[in-house]
């Protein structure tokens, strides 16, 4: 099966080319297309947004890698080399499909978090060896910095993010977050933000898991040293829609701040495959209880009749619905090739108004479940 999907993009791309290169076919092209290799195609402008009032721009889905390396959350408690190679998978047909934003944090898979190995380690290992492979490959980076109790100054965000930087093994990366709000010293973290700009560290900066005050007390602080906040990412999903309630989502349209959606699919929970006599295993079981799952299966009908009449799967839809809110970057997490080529079907197409609507009263009959915890510090 991996073979088809390889062939179905190069064999196109080696014709059109030969049809303008005065019919000599590219040796490198074929070579790659005879042996069942993936050849990474450009990414489209059309399939990016501008972050924020950045000037960086990333694809109007990214990837979330949250579970790479992660055996405390998620992987059933375990990381082995299948895993590996599946979240492999994952990255390549995130590039091929033309999805090459990648959101990771130091946090996870970390030992901190009793992790097997690091995402940002994982990560940077992927990327270098899709260069080694493809020199032209372009990959944008968002990692964050966990305001760990114990950290204080500006000078901890710097030496996190350096620490950050050598497990990637990158020079720099796009997008550099405030993973929570600090219990303290917060000013001090902001501050970091903006040395780490003014260093050429990042391109571009934000946080996470931000309250609207908080969000527009570091909107201003930054501001005046004519650094953009670029974004706010939080727990945001058809059926967790906190950012709306709380006035954040309202507060990111105002300041021009890009939301970026993690949870999406609600932790796979939108995706169907789920059920009552079939519930998530792990900690997602005790949040994606049966009896929520029943409670959700009307919705989740629903979505599946919709995305009949797109092709799309409910996962598509569910994510679609997401981008339908406008100044909204999904960030679903992707174990496997499969998953990754999936997410991607989620962009290039559009619900109605009508539809959008429809699934936003359907869900509204749904109590969400408690979203992550630090959305309230």
């Amino acid at each position: 099966m991996a073979v088809a999907t390889h062939f179905s993009f190069p064999v196109n791309y080696v014709l059109s080319e030969a049809s303008r290169s005065r019919g000599r076919l590219d040796r490198k092209l074929v070579r790659a297309v005879a042996s069942g290799d993936s050849i990474a195609p450009a990414i489209s402008e059309e399939t990016k947004v501008k972050l924020g009032g950045s000037d960086l721009k990333v694809t109007k889905l990214g990837i979330g890698v949250w579970s790479w390396g992660d055996n405390s959350y998620w992987n059933d408690f375990q990381w082995d080399d299948r895993k590996l190679k599946a979240a492999k998978g994952a990255f390549d047909v995130s590039l091929d499909s033309g999805i090459d934003f990648f959101d990771t944090a130091e946090v996870y898979g970390s030992k901190f978090s009793l992790g097997a190995i690091s995402s940002e380690t994982l990560l940077g290992r992927f990327i270098r060896e899709r260069k080694e492979r493809y020199p032209g490959t372009e990959v944008s980076v968002a990692t964050k910095y966990a305001a760990l109790p114990w950290r204080l100054g500006r000078e901890s965000v710097i030496s996190a993010l350096k620490d950050s930087l050598a497990r990637l093994e990158l020079s720099s990366v796009d997008l550099y977050q405030l993973h929570w709000p600090g219990l303290w010293g917060n000013e001090g973290y902001l501050d970091g933000l903006g040395d780490a700009v003014e260093q050429g560290l990042v391109k571009a900066v934000g946080v996470s898991n931000y309250s609207e005050k908080r969000l527009r007390d570091a909107y201003e602080r930054l501001k005046k040293r004519g650094i953009p906040l670029a974004s706010n990412q939080v727990n945001y999903s058809l059926i967790y829609r906190a950012p709306e309630q709380t006035g954040v989502k309202a507060a990111c349209d105002e300041l021009g701040v890009s939301l970026i959606a993690y949870s999406p699919i609600a932790q796979g929970a939108l995706t169907g495959k789920y059920t009552p006599e079939n519930p998530p295993t792990g900690p997602r079981g005790r949040i994606y209880t049966r009896e929520f799952l029943t409670k959700l299966q009307p919705l989740l009908n629903r979505i599946k009749q919709i995305g009949e009449n797109y092709t799309k799967t409910p996962t598509q839809v569910a994510l679609n619905w997401l981008v339908a809110q406008g100044n909204v970057i999904p960030i679903p997490g992707a174990k496997n090739a499969e998953q990754a080529k999936e997410f991607a079907g989620a962009i290039g197409w559009s619900l109605t108004d009508d539809e959008v609507a429809e699934l936003r009263s359907l869900a509204s009959e749904i109590n969400p479940v408690v979203g992550f915890p630090v959305e309230y510090l």
